[in-house]
């Protein structure tokens, strides 16, 4: 078992050292390394403080290689016109070049697990077991106008289901619904029944538009929290994306089965989405956890960026600066997000798996330094963050990613041959 010794970080405004054995924290204290000699040692000189690393609460990772491909569009023809028609001839291999690539930006902005649903999904799980990170990968379940289910879905089931054996624990396989618009009635209570029955989780969109819960209402005579409800899809094994356009009845239902609520502040502004009431929901004791979407729709998968997106839309729907408060977003990124997708980690202790970030406090973002908190919320970018610590592996030092130029040449090889259907 290696053994991994952080030497003069600073944790909770004091300077220590950190042990790492095998992939848990092992011990915290001046002088805990010296006991016995660690097979690698990093020192923090007093001057990089370790904090937990992010959870990525809802992504769409391979979908780096449509950043910019259509902007300032509305909704529906964003997608029917563009974006879907592009999916279309993605390949597995562009799935596993644009996932990589989607991690390789995340390691570098502090995020080092991701909750994803796409196409092709074993070639996502494969780029996360290649980099290092940790996952929830969708099986994507979505239905086509017949109502049955989309044949191409079906396949990226089952090659994932056929990998599942070889996945390291970092990973998990999960139930990916697209939607209760975008999935039949009788395909999501048989997930809701599974999930029961063998402890997947749930990943799927929900409320989203007010054209969905209008739709909704019209097909179904209920919202779609309620619809989903009636499936026996909310419960505390279900991540409900977005969640934008709630009733109070909607947050009572969430509250009471224990779901979680993945926020997605920037992508919901930049598609004209609407407003998520932040405050509402948690005073309505819901779970809310935060994600970054999709980089076709927010562009970037820094989850330094979201939460103080989130922050600021929290104090501007409250109408009070004491919403959306620096330590709530951190922790909506860190522990709360880990503990929802059962993730023993989000908090530097010994026993803990051992997650981190070393965040250098001499970049000038950092500094006045009365508030750290502070700081990583609303003043810090990606370029603060100097190592990313998963599983007790190191992915990330002195802001290099190992094979990064490789990555990015492979998924910009992807680029050039979408970008040329996208000029025909």
């Amino acid at each position: 078992m290696s053994s991994l010794l952080l030497r003069s970080v600073v944790l909770d405004g004091r300077v220590t050292d950190v042990r790492i054995q095998g992939r848990r924290f092992a011990d915290i204290g001046v002088g805990c390394g010296d006991r016995l000699p660690p097979d690698r040692q990093i020192d923090g000189r007093g001057r990089m403080a370790i904090v937990p690393a992010f959870y990525n609460g809802h992504t769409h990772a391979a979908m780096t290689l449509l950043r910019g491909y259509a902007e300032d569009l509305e909704l529906g023809t964003w997608l029917s016109e563009h974006i879907w028609p592009a999916e279309a001839t993605l390949t597995a291999e562009d799935v596993y070049a644009g996932t990589r690539l989607a991690i390789l930006e995340m390691i570098k902005s502090g995020t080092v697990y991701f909750n994803d649903m796409y196409w092709e999904p074993s070639a996502s799980a494969m780029a996360a077991i290649q980099m290092g990170v940790r996952a929830d990968i969708g099986m994507l379940h979505i239905s086509g106008p017949d109502g049955l289910p989309n044949p191409r879905a079906e396949a990226g089931i089952a090659a994932l289901l056929e990998l599942e054996p070889a996945l390291p624990d970092r990973i998990s396989v999960t139930h990916a619904p697209h939607s209760p618009y975008a999935t039949s009635a009788e395909q999501l209570a048989w997930i809701a029944a599974d999930s029961a029955r063998s402890g997947r989780r749930i990943h799927i969109h929900a409320a989203e538009t007010a054209d969905e819960v209008r739709d909704c209402i019209v097909a179904h005579g209920m919202t779609p929290i309620a619809y989903l409800d009636s499936l026996g899809l909310v419960t505390p094994r279900s991540v409900l994306a977005h969640c934008v356009h709630l009733t109070d009845e909607d947050r009572a239902i969430i509250a009471r089965r224990g779901a979680v609520i993945a926020h997605m502040a920037v992508s919901n502004l930049k598609l004209c989405s609407g407003f998520f009431e932040h405050a509402r929901a948690l005073d309505a004791g819901c779970r809310v956890i935060l994600g970054t979407d999709g980089a076709a729709s927010n562009n970037s998968l820094s989850m330094l960026g979201e939460m103080k997106t989130a922050a600021l839309l929290a104090k501007s729907q409250a109408g009070s600066p004491l919403a959306g408060r620096d330590h709530a977003m951190l922790a909506a990124a860190t522990y709360e997000s880990a503990a929802a997708f059962g993730i023993d980690a989000g908090v530097i202790e010994p026993g803990k798996l051992a997650d981190a970030l070393l965040v250098d406090l001499d970049h000038h973002a950092m500094v006045g330094d009365y508030s750290l908190d502070a700081n990583l919320v609303y003043a810090a970018d990606p370029s603060v963050i100097d190592t990313v610590i998963c599983d007790g592996e190191v992915l990330m030092q002195g802001r290099v990613v190992p094979g990064e130029r490789e990555i990015v040449a492979q998924a910009r090889a992807a680029c050039s041959r979408l970008a040329r259907i996208r000029h025909t």
